[in-house]
């Protein structure tokens, strides 16, 4: 059938003769040729926006018919008689949280047009503005009668989804995003070719919000700030403090929700204690760590920002971390650490790893924070990914490329594998009169997953490489809800569990 404009759209009380043409063709006898002009009428009165027609040419073709009920009300257990009451629609809710449908039909002549699919993509766009948990349908399986004989209706589910059997209605249902939630039995009287049974499938609303805030609600779009810090003489710590504020205040001109610094930015410090040995004079610069952290939560405050401090060495009961603060812009803070430490770390500075694995709740979502070497340990990435994070922040500082190039390959395949953002922010220059910390080398930039939504690249903005700079950048949250359920791969829903599985060792509680 060929066709010059379709268009899908609310149906009127006028498409009605239309609508009864369609209907005929379809159930040409039984209990389904029930869409008589009374029927449609008491639902077009009940809920019109949820009552959708396609259109070809103008001539109403096929239709979608949904309900709003409260599913609390009933049980999985249902029949098709209790969600209609005898075509009286008086289970209809406004205030339900279900988009239940009860009709879906396509005249036989426009078949193969794929007009099924674009009434269920609007479907799936009215339950999402109305907030809705889900779509919810008691679905036929016309062909069940012709194989009842050697499966079991479960046994043919299985094998319509193995795709080993086509079934025309379960089939397209499950291509459409719908998951067999399950079995039922008895769900429409009178209909001889599913043998009466019926699946209860279900399409999740990814964007669904049990409460809708007016103020303080999760933001969707959300901005960034990374710090490309530039390494210079520093005469003491008001020094710093003063090149701290200038990006924090330059970030917050933005209206930056984080702003992220890089690791052991402070080192400039340590040039006042030269002539101690390196274990010496990391320790030393460990004594400023507590007074910069209170000076990130009172810059956090003042400027309404997030500050993601980057990191400093932090001394705890005789022990020297690797050690950063999230410091949020309500005057709460929580510390993270460095869970690797490196080969280096160790061996000059004596350095000890932290043990927590843990994800940050902020106003913007669920954030993870790694420090440079951490990112190289996929599953550090993982364990967070399984806590809902959405943005990893890496602050980092490398002397060599090639040291930069192994934070800046993992950072992106971190992103990938996560379906996540990732952040990374480094120091550039040198500390001539500091030992251990001679050059840095950095380009900091947002990486992002690898899918139609994002950069073909996976790279969403950089830094000039060695120079002092920020980069400000956004991310949309949204975007990401979108991939977790509709991209082109399934990273976080297709591991194998029944091969490998991926847990911390003992549960870790925050300090």
């Amino acid at each position: 059938m060929e066709a010059n404009h379709v268009e899908v759209r609310h149906l009127t009380r006028k498409d009605m003769t239309e609508l009864r043409e369609a209907s005929e063709q379809v159930y040409q006898a039984g209990p389904l040729l029930t869409w008589t002009e009374p029927v449609v009428n008491t639902l077009l009165t009940k809920f019109p926006d949820g009552q959708l027609c396609v259109c070809v040419d103008g001539k109403v073709v096929g239709c979608a018919f949904s309900l709003i009920i409260d599913y609390s009300k009933f049980s999985d257990e249902h029949t098709y008689d209790q969600i209609v009451t005898g075509y009286s629609f008086a289970n209809h809710d406004p205030n339900g949280d279900v988009l239940y449908g009860i009709e879906v039909f396509i005249h036989p002549d426009y078949r193969g047009m794929r007009l099924a699919r674009r009434l269920y993509d609007a479907r799936k766009e009215l339950c999402e503005n109305l907030n809705l948990r889900a779509i919810m349908a008691g679905g036929r399986m016309p062909n069940y009668n012709q194989h009842a004989d050697t499966l079991s209706a479960k046994q043919y589910i299985e094998k319509v989804k193995g795709k080993e059997v086509h079934d025309p209605v379960l089939s397209f249902q499950l291509a459409n995003g719908f998951h067999v939630r399950k079995l039922l039995k008895g769900y429409l009287r009178g209909d001889t070719e599913s043998q009466e049974y019926a699946t209860l499938i279900e399409w999740a609303n990814i964007y669904y919000t049990k409460s809708v805030k007016l103020i303080n609600a999760p933001k969707a779009e959300v901005r960034l700030g990374l710090v490309q810090w530039q390494m210079r003489s520093m005469a003491g710590i008001e020094q710093l403090f003063e090149q701290m504020e200038f990006f924090v205040d330059a970030v917050s001109d933005y209206k930056s929700d984080f702003i992220l610094f890089p690791e052991l930015f402070a080192a400039p410090l340590m040039a006042h204690y030269n002539h101690l040995s390196v274990t010496e004079s990391i320790r030393q610069l460990a004594k400023y760590t507590e007074t910069i952290r209170d000076k990130f939560v009172e810059f956090a405050i003042s400027y309404n920002i997030n500050i993601i401090t980057g990191s400093m060495p932090y001394l705890i009961d005789g022990k020297l971390y690797n050690s950063g603060f999230l410091c949020r812009r309500d005057g709460s803070w929580e510390q993270y650490d460095k869970v690797h430490v490196t080969p280096a770390e160790k061996r000059n500075w004596a350095m000890s790893g932290g043990n927590r694995v843990e994800v940050f709740d902020t106003d913007c979502g669920k954030i993870g924070i790694m420090i440079c070497y951490d990112v190289e340990f996929p599953e550090y990435a993982r364990l967070l990914s399984d806590q809902g994070m959405n943005i990893l922040f890496v602050p980092f500082l490398t002397d060599t490329q090639n040291g930069y190039t192994r934070v800046r390959h993992c950072a992106m395949a971190r992103a990938i594998e996560n379906e996540c953002y990732v952040a990374i922010a480094g120091a550039v220059g040198n500390l001539a009169r500091v030992n251990n910390m001679d050059i840095q080398y950095a380009q900091s930039a947002l990486f992002t997953p690898s899918d139609f939504a994002f950069p073909t690249t996976g790279i969403k903005a950089e830094a000039t490489p060695n120079s002092e700079m920020l980069l400000i950048v956004d991310v949309d949250l949204d975007a990401l809800k979108e991939l977790h359920s509709h991209g082109s791969v399934h990273t976080m829903k297709d591991r194998r569990h029944d091969v490998y599985q991926l847990s911390l060792v003992k549960p870790l509680n925050k300090k």
